[in-house]
């Protein structure tokens, strides 16, 4: 690969809107749950078995926003390298605070409707001037309903075949006997 392909494959890693400056890791998992009680021979499978929404975890790194001279602090002007550590920090908590799903652009993938479900950061003495988080990111499956509307029951030619299934009771089947015809003409009498 060549320096300006590295160059800019950096920058399209996105989580929402914030892009971070260095991607360490990311653990694409994709999972599918299938049942444990036997399908039957010929039978579909897919009636067995669903997709469970996709988790990203990512490790990222964002530099230390800072003064743009060495001996003046140009930062408590407006003027500075980038957002503090604290302030990406305080990025990704609104991020997550506000539970609206975002896409994340990664090296292998677009995901869509994501959530950030834990967010951990870890300071050291190696890591106090910048912003080393470790993202665990899900998918959110969205769904659609509609309102049908149906024509009222007094409507319909033939609205008791044609209405909407009631709550009509418990039903129990009545035992036939097998009586001959004179033992039912007996019975008359």
């Amino acid at each position: 690969m060549d320096i300006l392909s590295t160059l800019f494959s950096q920058q399209s890693r996105k989580i929402g809107l914030i892009v971070p400056d260095v991607v360490i890791t990311e653990k694409h998992s994709d999972t599918l749950e299938i049942t444990e009680h036997p399908v039957e021979k010929d039978a579909s499978v897919a009636d067995h078995a669903f997709k469970r929404p996709p988790e990203l975890v990512m490790e990222v790194g964002f530099s230390g926003g800072g003064s743009l001279l060495d001996l003046l602090d140009t930062s408590s002007i407006g003027l500075s390298l980038g957002l503090s550590p604290k302030e990406v920090y305080q990025q990704l908590i609104d991020l997550q605070e506000s539970r609206v799903p975002f896409d994340v652009v990664t090296g292998k993938r677009l995901y869509t409707n994501m959530l950030i479900r834990v967010l951990d950061v870890t300071t050291d003495r190696t890591s106090e001037n910048v912003l080393m988080a470790t993202l665990t990111l899900r998918g959110v499956i969205i769904s659609s309903t509609q309102t049908i509307s149906v024509a009222d029951k007094a409507d319909m030619s033939q609205g008791v075949s044609t209405s909407v299934v009631q709550n009509s009771g418990v039903k129990s089947t009545k035992p036939t006997a097998s009586q001959s015809i004179l033992s039912k003409l007996s019975d008359l009498f």
